[in-house]
């Protein structure tokens, strides 16, 4: 379904082309302040306009339906939405029978019977990202500014190399291509006791979340799948202080589901976008045969680009439920 949460539920509409998207928040404490402007430095991080990154542009402008009067919220369900401007739709005019390879219109058109709006990739887009954006500034603000959420690229096209990415990037738009990358995100000032054994735990809320991101197909905490190539002397994180403190987090600040006071740590794997420009096969669907595809229209070369802030408001969504 679209609606996620519990204490901080949300819920999202709209499609990639369509008249315009949104996102419904309700459990928000009155008294919080909150505008639109509260919104624009991580809508902003999220923009296109870096190299590799779509040639569509939004304004990405917020509205603030409900929820918020003289400046504050209300206690009422907050409503922003947000209008598409700038959509081009007949570049995907071909896909209703020429489905690309690793994208979701195949499996759309059969769940949904091909009556699925699939201009832009429809309600599967990475547009509908904009929403967690909103709703992770209005959980950011209910954790507090004791709490502090940073996340960033930490490999490209396989590369750990910073000082690489751009080359990378570059290569994948002349080669008509694309890349993908890893994110960390780091929360730290959690504090101790958050999570709820089993199905609750922080792991798995925020891991839902994570899945939810177009593109992410990968996540592991602390050290994740490295930890099973060590030995529990290695893995282990001792405790040195009454306040939690370890001298070790390889358990990415969580035991047992819950929370342990040290830096939560989360790594997320984004695939390379999977429209891309570069001739492909896949079946088309009118004539029963598998021929060449390029994919026509405006996507990202790295989606991974503009995944940060997403994986942030991820982050800030998952411990509003605690």
């Amino acid at each position: 379904m679209n609606t996620f949460g519990n204490k901080f539920r949300l819920s999202i509409f709209g499609e990639s082309h369509g008249v315009g998207i949104g996102v419904v928040m309700d459990g928000v404490p009155a008294g919080i302040a909150l505008s639109e402007a509260d919104f624009e430095a991580d809508l902003a991080r999220r923009r296109s306009g870096a190299k590799g990154t779509t040639p569509r542009k939004e304004s990405d402008k917020p509205t603030i339906l409900s929820g918020v009067f003289n400046g504050y919220t209300t206690g009422a369900p907050i409503a922003v939405t947000f209008t598409n401007d700038n959509t081009r739709s007949s570049d995907y005019s071909n896909l209703v029978t020429h489905p690309r390879p690793s994208h979701a219109d195949w499996v759309a058109s059969k769940k949904y019977k091909g009556f699925q709006d699939y201009r832009g990739g429809g309600h599967f887009s990475g547009r509908l990202t904009l929403t967690l954006v909103v709703a992770g500034v209005v959980a950011k603000k209910i954790l507090g500014e004791s709490v502090k959420i940073n996340s960033e690229i930490i490999a490209l096209g396989g590369s750990t190399d910073k000082g690489s990415f751009e080359d990378i990037v570059a290569k994948a738009v002349k080669e008509l291509d694309s890349v993908g990358g890893i994110i960390e995100c780091r929360a730290t000032g959690v504090a101790v006791g958050l999570g709820e054994p089993f199905f609750n735990s922080v792991e798995s809320i925020l891991s839902h979340l994570l899945f939810s991101i177009p593109a992410v197909k990968g996540v592991e905490f602390g050290n994740g799948f490295k930890a099973a190539s060590l030995k529990g002397s290695e893995n282990n994180d001792p405790i040195i202080s009454a306040d939690g403190t370890t001298a070790t987090n390889n358990s990415g600040g969580i035991n047992g589901g819950i929370t342990n006071g040290n830096p939560i740590i989360v790594r997320v794997a984004v695939k390379p976008t999977s429209s891309i420009a570069k001739e492909q096969l896949s079946l088309n669907t009118e004539t029963g045969e598998v021929e060449p595809m390029s994919v026509h229209g405006r996507h990202d070369a790295c989606i991974a680009l503009r995944a940060p802030v997403v994986v942030e408001a991820a982050m800030a969504i998952a411990l509003a439920q605690f």
